[in-house]
């Protein structure tokens, strides 16, 4: 009885063993459709595997050693930097196209005239490592100038494609935020949480240096003027109303202008200004040396008295109501301005606060910066049109510095407590930096001349002032 249970197990268990090695060849031998032509094709096992098909494979061709070796030496920098294939190449392709399609005569310079060499992203990503150099070794404003020296870097990296639409990284953060207005507006709103109109309440009358430095702004436009008697040198009034904003030193104002009045040229304004910005501690010293004796230098101010929360809670209220009644073109910004200083002074809301000034203010400031560096290629910036919107950038600069600083010496003919003049040049509203530049000119005079405070007051009117001038200037071209 043992002995033919143990036949008929051995029997089941040689059954099993030759159904399994049917199913195993059944599907190694079987033959399988071609996906592409229905016919019967191998399947891929040990055995065809030089010879089979793989599913979805048939249309891609076969690369030898030669070929692949060629590919990766098409796609290295070197290789596309001595043969730069640019949009503008791609773009006469197609217009190339388009007219013999019609049976017209394509215009053979076209290609000619938009042509970037390649040893020109050589040049711009050259000025991304020395921009990240000056950030990095010399203390020049790090957290604008490194994320737009690697952006810089970046966009201009051949064959890379960041800065390329529409799935480039770096275009995609340009056009989320940098080319409207919506980074602008978190900026302004992240200033209002940072900053305390307390020395500006405390003195009112330094609200006349920042609206003094603002004549950078308005003495710029008889500049864009003069520069359009340069040949190749073309600006109408729009383009003149963006251009100057550059001279408030206002990143966020100066693209918020420039996308309502002249978005062609945003990108080297945006550059311009966001460049002045972090030379402040370069630009501004020797004008306040040149303008101002070591003895007016030398003066002392009291100490500014205290301002109260109920005052500190109340002024952007009564900044918004005003910008409301007088100037509505304005108040996108300073109602970001205003929104994110009520915030900070009316104490309910501590985290909302924090959060403003400090993680919503860095992440923005990353991605703003990255934007405006994307924005640091050839075609836009090595031109006579670009070029001279940086140089007029830096002469509304100098004049914005030098109004506030001339203004502060007008005012110490009739004051009897005299004002120093070096918190004048602090008028611009590259906040807290300009302020600081002046308190350490002060200081190299007279160590125990602390004027940091004082400056502030001129500073944050300064941000006031270029939110007010680029609201006239939308208020009156911007239908």
């Amino acid at each position: 009885m043992n002995e033919l249970t143990r036949d008929k197990k051995h029997i089941f268990k040689t059954m099993l063993g030759v159904m399994l090695v049917a199913l195993v060849a059944s599907f190694i031998i079987k033959p399988t459709a071609n996906a592409s032509t229905g016919e019967d094709r191998e399947a891929p096992s040990f055995r065809t595997m030089n010879t089979a098909i793989i599913k979805d494979s048939e249309n891609i061709p076969e690369i030898s050693v030669s070929k692949f070796l060629m590919n990766i030496w098409e796609n290295t920098g070197i290789y596309q930097i001595i043969h730069q294939k640019t949009d503008a190449e791609i773009a006469q392709a197609k217009l190339d196209a388009e007219a013999t399609e019609k049976g017209m005569e394509a215009d053979p310079f076209a290609y000619a005239r938009d042509h970037v060499p390649g040893w020109q992203k050589i040049v711009m990503i050259a000025i991304g490592f020395l921009i990240v150099y000056l950030a990095v070794a010399k203390g020049f404003e790090p957290l604008l100038l490194i994320p737009i020296g690697f952006g810089t870097i970046l966009v201009n990296i051949p064959g890379a494609g960041m800065g390329d639409a529409p799935h480039g990284m770096l275009h995609i953060i340009y056009s989320a935020g940098v080319g409207n207005e919506f980074f602008p507006m978190l900026i302004f709103m992240g200033i209002g949480a940072m900053t305390d109109f307390g020395p500006l309440i405390a003195n009112p009358k330094t609200a006349l240096l920042g609206a003094a430095a603002q004549l950078g702004v308005f003495a710029t436009l008889f500049g864009v003027a003069l520069m359009n008697l340069i040949p190749g040198v073309e600006y109408n009034m729009l383009q003149a109303c963006a251009i100057s904003i550059i001279g408030g030193a206002d990143g966020p104002t100066s693209i918020y202008v420039s996308g309502k009045l002249a978005p062609a040229m945003m990108a080297v304004i945006a550059v311009a200004a966001y460049s002045y910005m972090a030379l402040v501690p370069m630009i501004q010293p020797p004008i306040m040396k040149l303008l101002t004796s070591k003895k007016e230098r030398l003066i002392k101010m009291k100490q500014l008295r205290v301002v109260s929360k109920t005052e500190k809670t109340l002024f952007p209220m009564m900044l918004l109501i005003v910008t409301i009644l007088l100037l509505p073109p304005a108040a996108p910004l300073i109602g970001m301005l205003a929104f994110g200083n009520f915030v900070k002074q009316c104490g309910v809301v501590e985290r909302l606060s924090k959060t403003m000034e400090n993680e919503l203010m860095n992440i923005v400031s990353i991605l703003l910066s990255l934007g405006v560096g994307s924005q640091m290629t050839p075609e836009k910036i090595m031109n006579g049109s670009s070029i001279g919107i940086i140089l007029l950038g830096l002469l509304a600069f100098c004049i914005a510095t030098a109004g506030g600083l001339i203004m502060a010496k007008i005012m110490n003919l009739f004051l009897k407590e005299k004002i120093n003049p070096l918190i004048g040049s602090a008028g611009v509203s590259a906040v807290p930096m300009a302020a600081r530049v002046a308190n350490k000119v002060g200081m190299s005079e007279d160590p125990s001349n602390f004027l940091l405070m004082h400056a502030m007051g001129p500073n944050v009117s300064g941000v006031i002032g270029t939110a007010v001038a680029a609201g006239v200037f939308i208020a009156t071209y911007g239908h």
